[in-house]
């Protein structure tokens, strides 16, 4: 296993980068994935959990996603980015507080420079998704804000999560990543429910590693099954995500 390492300031946590013959991975300091890249293919996303945040595909039309906006509070190695920007076409900002993980995901992890449809912005998600130019703009909202512990969330109040809600179009949706080794999940859940409503939420069976994504919509639908089904199949043929899958494993929270 061959082992890089990048200095980040003393108040952010050491970016660590380690490898197999497949893949890369990203640290902050510990031996916790924070994120990975398939090396032969580094604009697919190697992580089930990373895959599952893309499940707001089922609530939309396919032919329209090129044409919505994504954005990614927390980079990690940069996977959901990347994913949003290159394979699904999307304008993609994605929101990082720490420059040296920035700089990691252009160094080893192919993340593209800045252009029109791809910004990312260094800064406390806390604050910037308040900012107004945001308010109503964002159909796909990736959350997953894990400092170098990866404990709990660092934002997991009703507070935050109804700040992520106003920054969702209409039939815009957030995935959250929620991961730790305290009893979080059901706390966090609550958060989101508070925010979003009950009917709003849904959720996933947690991966083998842990982590449970959890969607909400910023205005409740319950699609059918078949209309789930007609979209997972086009999301698996055009994308190759596992959405198939997906329908065993998720469910609204909330009969």
């Amino acid at each position: 296993m061959a082992q890089r390492k990048t200095s980040a300031p003393a108040a952010l946590p050491e970016v660590t980068i380690s490898e197999d013959s497949a893949v890369r991975f990203l640290h902050l300091g510990t031996e916790w994935i924070q994120g990975s890249m398939l090396l032969d293919a580094p604009f697919d996303i190697e992580l089930d959990y990373v895959q599952r945040m893309m499940a707001w595909l089922l609530f939309v039309s396919p032919d329209g996603v090129p044409q919505r906006r994504a954005m990614q509070l927390g980079l990690g190695s940069a996977a959901a980015t990347k994913f949003c920007f290159k394979r699904l076409r999307m304008a993609t900002t994605a929101i990082e507080i720490n420059p040296q993980v920035l700089a990691v995901c252009r160094t080893w992890f192919k993340l593209p420079a800045d252009t029109a449809r791809l910004q990312v912005v260094i800064a406390d998600a806390a604050e910037a998704i308040r900012r107004a130019e945001y308010t109503g703009t964002i159909d796909a909202l990736q959350v997953d804000l894990y400092d170098h512990e990866a404990a709990a969330p660092v934002l997991d109040s009703p507070s935050f999560y109804a700040d992520c809600r106003s920054a969702l179009s209409d039939d815009g949706c957030m995935t959250v990543n929620l991961f730790g080794r305290d009893a979080s999940y059901d706390r966090s859940v609550e958060s989101i429910v508070a925010a979003f409503g009950a009917d709003a939420v849904w959720a996933f069976k947690p991966t083998r590693e842990g982590n449970a994504i959890v969607l909400a919509q910023r205005t409740a639908s319950r699609p059918s099954r078949m209309e789930l089904l007609a979209r997972a199949e086009v999301i698996q043929a055009r994308w190759g995500l596992p959405a198939l899958k997906w329908l065993r494993i998720f469910k609204p929270v909330s009969p």
